[in-house]
């Protein structure tokens, strides 16, 4: 079984319509929301063609990333809006039961405390059976300044997560700042998000989160050695302990959206591939051809096959036997 644990929701016109509508009327009123049961029928049964183009059994949807808009106000807006997607999630599981489960936004909004999303995380997991949470660590989409995954700001989504034992997707959404386009911002977000849950005491004081770092922790494994020097140069001057930044990683788990193979293989290198779970983003912003290759850039499996230093214990692992481990509701629901 090929269970691909990063993918979004492919959603009609009329979701994004009604996005139009919470932005123009400010949160002053409360737009009727609907979505057509044939329209959407329509879009999670053309993302069914494209998992079986590329043979992918099972899909882990959240909302698009870049459309969450954590950051706008009125905060109700970004509750509104978040809980629609959710909605929309769910229904897209219930016309393709085994192949699709959801992972659901939670609406972390700018400035606010993080408990604020407790009641539509509580929903999603406990009336549509989602089987998971996707994180955007910067709810200021590069406005302002949030507190970073190792900061005890966090506790309290990490206790409600572990009692409800489910994983945390790290990801970053939407980017205003005029600086980068989110997908610099995703890239950036997430290693610093990686770089600050290992150098932190969260994952001793949480030892059975999991959490997903996607798009293979973007700079990190590249970096690795300039992160290690500083550890190792901190640990000398007394401010940290002399743990390896690598081991503290391991305590993470690593998505495989790259899309060259050298770049899974320098991921692999650093973290193992025991600590790798399998993920695409298809489709996404990387369902384009490669020109070296003529196939879509996101057809990550055919890259994981190539890899010559994996035999099928570990392929297996990364495809099914991770990704299992990670998602146990997902576990039940399949069995």
């Amino acid at each position: 079984m090929i269970i691909d644990c990063h993918a979004h929701v492919v959603a009609p016109d009329s979701l994004y319509a009604f996005r139009s509508l919470l932005l123009t009327s400010a949160g002053h009123f409360d737009p009727p929301f609907a979505v057509d049961d044939e329209a959407l029928a329509k879009s999670a049964a053309g993302n069914v063609a494209l998992m079986d183009q590329v043979q992918t059994d099972v899909q882990m949807l959240s909302p698009r990333p870049f459309q969450q808009m954590h950051s706008a106000k009125p905060t109700r807006i970004v509750h509104r809006w978040i809980s629609a997607n959710n909605d929309v999630i769910a229904r897209t599981c219930e016309l393709h039961p085994t192949r699709f489960f959801g992972v659901a936004g939670l609406p972390l909004c700018a400035g606010q405390p993080v408990e604020s999303c407790f009641e539509e995380l509580d929903r999603a997991i406990n009336d549509l059976d989602f089987v998971g949470v996707s994180l955007n660590p910067d709810p200021y989409e590069g406005k302002g300044f949030t507190p970073l995954l190792g900061d005890e700001y966090w506790y309290p989504l990490y206790e409600r997560v572990a009692a409800l034992n489910i994983p945390i997707l790290v990801h970053s959404a939407g980017c205003e700042n005029g600086r980068e386009s989110y997908s610099d911002h995703f890239l950036s977000e997430e290693a610093i998000a990686a770089l600050s849950l290992a150098r932190s005491r969260t994952l001793k004081d949480f030892p059975e989160l999991r959490v997903i770092i996607p798009h293979g922790a973007g700079s990190v494994p590249y970096q690795i050695g300039r992160w290690e020097a500083e550890r190792r140069l901190s640990a000398l001057g007394g401010r940290a302990d002399a743990a390896s930044l690598i081991d503290e990683l391991r305590k993470l788990w690593f998505d495989t959206v790259l899309h060259r193979r050298a770049s899974l293989e320098l991921l692999m290198s650093v973290v193992g591939a025991d600590r790798c779970i399998f993920g695409t983003e298809r489709p996404g912003s990387a369902s384009a051809t490669d020109p070296e290759t003529g196939r879509p850039f996101d057809d990550i499996k055919r890259l994981l096959e190539e890899i010559t230093f994996l035999d099928d214990k570990s392929r297996r692992a990364i495809f099914t036997e991770n990704p299992l481990t990670v998602f146990p509701r997902a576990a039940k629901l399949l069995d």
